[in-house]
């Protein structure tokens, strides 16, 4: 570590309350915006001068700044065990050696920070997380480019590496400062379209004008705007989380203050304890997103629709799709996307046989294994087991219960549907305060202290949703929603029965009468025509044109009488008049 580069940061802890490690975190989040700034000035025909940069950078941060000669080992370790691996070991096991070694090793790591028990310090278990899931991945994307194409699905082919990488590009994959403590993770495939700038190629026929806007002769388009709000969000979200967490936190629920409130005021703080905790995530992720992309690393293309370029690539959390979340997918979804990727692509696929769907083994398989990633502590997976059963009751309600506040073809809402969306935003999101609650306190005492002070009101609301799902009362509600749509299928198929019959009588062509004819035109009430005019035309200009065919003829003609004309008339239309 640098002499002395501690004292402005205790000085500054001292102000704000903060540790001395977490400021020179957010230190080394924002130094990297002008750095990245630099490394985007780098040549782009001189890519190992950018893997250079980052390395030297990477370095600073590990050793200069914090003093992680261990890290520096963890990494070294870590990144050449997985190169080795994908470099030496052949056949279908081999991304799965690099997976048990990866984990393994950072497994001791997490057990070591347990036990050291130091949440203010800043270790090298972060940064090896987000190695983690970099190094898995890559093996996996050695082994697919081993594979045929025609055995690859198209997420494979795209990431697949034909052959492997240099060591120096390797190393600037790894050691990425931008992402090196928080992340966000990509798969190297990204990294290499990156540093050789094919990534911001423009497609064939794309309009000059909508081209991203590029400096000199560099190909990386300007991010500096969507680089710098996202700075400056991240920030706003750091200063709240400093005012918030000084409000809610883990003293206050599990001191005897939090027990002389009412059971809703409780549910209301354990809500804000889980906001406050949020906050300090949106703002690291937004800061180190914001650093990628000013790099380049975040370009996404063109938006066809609108023409403007997309920074979205690497994305990890949506707050505004948190925050307003009605349903448990909403809620995962929008949080920590790119682990949720990771744990997609590389495990919950990977253990599925070839023609198969997912099924229970590779759920268990992904949450084992988001399990272990985040480390040994008992509130991890007291959350993880609560969040599963959550996210099964939640399907059910979701299946069963709200196509009821829907029209019966599922295509609109009812007026009713807003009365569901609100009471499954508030059950949403207090059941979520709830279940996550042990992944803040992470002790076990701790976590059912604080679940028994609200009456482990989501684990028994939890149970009961699944007895009820279990008993006869699902397949009531199936039968239920079976007769609500058959109902409506068979008004559905009347209506459209009259609308084929009224096209048929505007299309059909009419024929001529004759004697063996008929009238099969549709019968109003009354025993009428649909057009009773237009029929008596029709007879009276048939008439005549007999009449002129027997003059031809030579035939005589008399003049009908009025009930010769009646019963004429009636013979043609095959009713009395």
């Amino acid at each position: 570590m640098l002499p002395y580069i501690n004292i402005p940061f205790e000085y500054a802890g001292s102000l704000t309350g903060a540790s001395v490690d977490e400021l020179k975190l957010i230190f080394s989040f924002l130094l990297s915006y002008p750095l990245a700034g630099l490394l985007k000035r780098i040549p782009d025909a001189k890519p190992y001068q950018k893997n250079l940069f980052i390395i030297a950078v990477s370095l600073f941060y590990l050793v200069g700044l914090f003093d992680l000669w261990a890290g520096v080992r963890t990494i070294f370790i870590s990144s050449c065990g997985a190169y080795l691996i994908a470099s030496y070991v052949d056949g279908p096991f081999m991304p799965w050696i690099g997976f048990v070694f990866l984990m393994g090793h950072m497994s001791i790591n997490h057990i070591y920070r347990q036990f050291a028990n130091t949440p203010d310090k800043v270790d090298i278990t972060g940064a090896q997380m987000v190695l983690v899931m970099k190094l898995t991945g890559f093996c996996w994307n050695v082994y697919d480019g081993r594979l045929r194409q025609e055995d690859l699905a198209d997420f494979q082919k795209e990431r697949a590496l034909l052959h492997l990488p240099s060591l120096l590009d390797f190393a600037g994959y790894v050691l990425f400062f931008p992402s090196l403590f928080a992340g966000p993770s990509f798969d190297f495939v990204d990294y290499r379209r990156w540093i050789e700038t094919t990534m911001f190629e423009v497609p064939p026929g794309t309009d000059p004008k909508s081209a991203p806007r590029t400096r000199k002769q560099r190909k990386i388009p300007r991010s500096g705007t969507p680089a710098t709000m996202k700075a400056v969000v991240g920030l706003i979200w750091i200063f709240l989380f400093l005012k918030f967490s000084a409000w809610y936190n883990t003293d206050l629920v599990i001191g005897n203050e939090y027990m002389k409130y009412g059971f809703l005021r409780r549910i209301w703080i354990l809500e804000m304890l889980g906001f406050s905790t949020r906050l300090k995530y949106y703002g690291v992720w937004y800061l180190t997103e914001g650093a990628c992309i000013l790099t380049g690393l975040g370009y996404k293309g063109i938006d066809p629709k609108s023409g403007r370029v997309q920074w979205s690539r690497l994305e990890n959390v949506n707050p505004w799709g948190i925050e307003t979340a009605q349903n448990t997918r909403a809620y995962l979804e929008n949080w920590n996307k790119n682990t949720n990727n990771w744990l997609r692509n590389y495990m919950y696929l990977r253990v599925t046989p070839k023609g198969k769907k997912p099924g229970f083994r590779a759920s268990l398989a992904t949450f084992a294994t988001s399990a272990f990633w985040h480390g040994f502590y008992p509130g991890y997976y007291l959350s993880f087991v609560l969040a599963a059963f959550l996210q099964t009751v939640a399907k059910n309600f979701r299946r069963h219960v709200r196509p009821f506040f829907l029209t019966p073809d599922g295509q609109g809402p009812t007026k009713y549907k807003i009365y569901y969306d609100v009471l499954s935003y508030l059950v949403t999101q207090a059941a979520f305060c709830f279940t996550t609650a042990p992944f803040v306190l992470l002790s076990l005492p701790s976590s059912l202290l604080v679940w028994s002070r609200v009456y482990f009101y989501t684990v028994l609301g939890t149970a009961a949703s699944m007895v009820f799902f279990a008993s006869p009362a699902k397949q009531w509600l199936i039968k239920q929603l079976n007769t609500r749509r058959s109902r409506t299928a068979k008004m559905d198929q009347h209506q459209e029965q009259q609308a084929q019959q009224q096209q048929q009588q505007q299309q059909q062509p009419r024929q001529p009468l004759s004697r063996e004819s008929t009238i099969e035109e549709p019968i109003m009430g009354g025993g009428l025509p649909s057009d009773p005019g237009k029929e008596f035309d029709d007879v009276v200009q048939e008439i005549m044109e007999e009449v002129e065919a027997r003059r031809q003829r030579g035939l005589s003609v008399s003049v009908p009488t009025g009930h010769d004309m009646k019963h004429a008339i009636e013979h043609k239309l095959g009713r009395k008049l």
